[in-house]
């Protein structure tokens, strides 16, 4: 059986995605020292085009017909059936005169020529669907369960490349906050499972608060700072065998918490503070949490940080979980990416970093307004669209579409102004030409960093791939 065919369809819900993730980090604790790379698999040498990657996260469902892959145009009128609706919004021109964007993404269309455009990005086959896990599969490149807790790709570069800078952390997530809806879920994916708690992420929920990770809390003073660091160190050192983990887990714990000490006394924090930005530079990122992430991935990318991952945040039901209200609700969706990214594109590109930064804006998946999952192997609908619409609220892309998305490639040596992949023009506008899936994704990310994606961990006995199984190939059509 062929890495493609190779999926997992099972009658998944949260509490059972709780459950094994929960169990799989447990075993993570006890997995033991991940610190061998299987050097049989790691003898490929690759030259990096990259040494900086940013993740800008479409959490939710980015419907491609109505953003990088728009489809025959059809207006809102009562009384409009439902299966005739392909794209809600008209296409605009770019930059390439081969490519199109959806009315909304003007500033992103003026600079796609120094990027690539995947257009058959097919999600994995997951049974129902659920967010999360889906989400679980795009950032780890494994499908849930794993017997052992499978790292974050940021926590791969972060352990295999590690720190470009050593007083910045070599992982940041921006934006994603974990006391909303499927909180849980999600922190099972932002860790760094069995490589160890100093690869994890360095979280900021929040962009404009991110100078406050990096000082101590209010009204502790620096004296009863440090001796609460050296007390914590202590106490985790002597802790009693198997408490916190393997002993590797705990020398983990301790190095992360060196990390973090470093970096507070270090002029690196200063990236931290969005403040410090010049205030016309300020606000041509500033179109909410989002836009600022991207200012602050900026900045930290200038400081060395090696990879960041800036999310427009999931939260069931709303931003790009569309199942109400899709094409207002996109009409606010692309006025809030829409500067910051044109703008991380050129800002990186003046400050002569564009060709060593590679910037990845995907999602989880796509939407259609009438097939659930993919046309060949659908699942259970979760939202009720009417055959024919009669109200505005029923205008757009509603249901989960695995079958074809978009992923936005800029810089780190890709191809300036490339299109890869085709999808049908009738629905279902699925994938009909060169086809990518996640393990190939993170193939293309990890080659433009110059890791093989057959690169092995050693945990319990038995390697553990960065791709699955070790089977990622890189699309090698969109380097440049």
């Amino acid at each position: 059986m062929n890495a493609i065919d190779r999926t997992h369809r099972l009658p998944w819900n949260r509490r059972d995605f709780l459950r094994t993730a929960s169990a799989a980090t447990l075993s993570a604790l006890a997995a033991g020292d991940p610190r061998r790379i299987l050097a049989a698999e790691t003898e490929e040498k690759i030259r990096p085009t990259a040494d900086t990657v940013i993740v800008l996260w479409m959490g939710g469902g980015m419907a491609a017909t109505e953003t990088f892959d728009p489809k025959l145009y059809t207006p809102f009128e009562k009384g409009l059936e439902s299966n005739r609706v392909l794209s809600t919004f008209p296409s605009i021109d770019t930059s390439v005169d081969t490519i199109k964007f959806s009315q909304g993404l003007e500033r992103t269309a003026a600079v796609m020529n120094r990027g690539t455009l995947i257009r058959s990005y097919t999600a994995g086959d997951l049974g129902f669907i659920l967010h999360s896990r889906h989400q679980y599969h795009w950032h780890t490149g494994y499908a849930p369960p794993q017997t052992v807790a499978a790292p974050h790709i940021g926590s791969v570069i972060a352990r295999t490349l590690g720190p470009l800078n050593p007083a910045v952390p070599a992982f940041i997530d921006i934006g994603q906050r974990f006391d909303v809806g499927e909180g849980e879920e999600l922190k099972a994916f932002h860790q760094a499972g069995f490589l160890g708690g100093e690869y994890g992420p360095f979280l900021i929920p929040q962009a404009d608060q991110a100078m406050a990770s990096v000082r101590p809390p209010h009204g502790i003073s620096p004296d009863r700072f440090e001796n609460r660091y050296q007390f914590y160190k202590k106490l985790v050192a002597e802790s009693p065998v198997g408490q916190l983990g393997s002993d590797y887990q705990k020398e983990s714990l301790v190095r992360s918490l060196d990390n973090a000490h470093r970096l507070l006394s270090s002029p690196a924090a200063k990236a931290f503070d969005l403040s410090r930005e010049p205030r016309e530079s300020y606000d041509r990122y500033n179109t909410g949490q989002f836009g600022l992430g991207c200012l602050l991935a900026r900045r930290l990318a200038e400081v060395g940080a090696p990879f960041i991952e800036v999310t427009t945040e999931y939260i069931p039901f709303k931003n790009w979980d569309t199942h109400d209200n899709g094409h207002t609700r996109l009409t606010d969706l692309k006025a809030m990416i829409d500067p910051p990214l044109s703008q991380l594109v050129l800002d990186l590109e003046a400050r002569g970093l564009l060709n060593r930064t590679l910037i990845v804006l995907a999602s989880e998946f796509s939407r259609d307004m009438m097939t659930e999952g993919r046309p060949d192997q659908q699942v259970k609908d979760q939202v009720e669209v009417p055959n024919v619409i009669q109200e505005l609220k029923y205008y757009g892309m509603h249901r989960h579409f695995t079958a074809a998305g978009c992923v936005l490639l800029f810089g780190g040596g890709m191809k300036p102004g490339f299109l890869y992949g085709k999808t049908a023009d009738e629905r279902p506008c699925k994938t009909i030409e060169n086809r990518v899936v996640i393990e190939d994704l993170h193939a293309t990310i990890y080659r433009a960093l110059g890791i093989s994606p057959k690169l092995a961990y050693e945990i319990e006995r038995r390697p553990f791939y960065v791709t699955r199984d070790g089977l990622g190939k890189p699309i090698q059509e969109v380097f440049a």
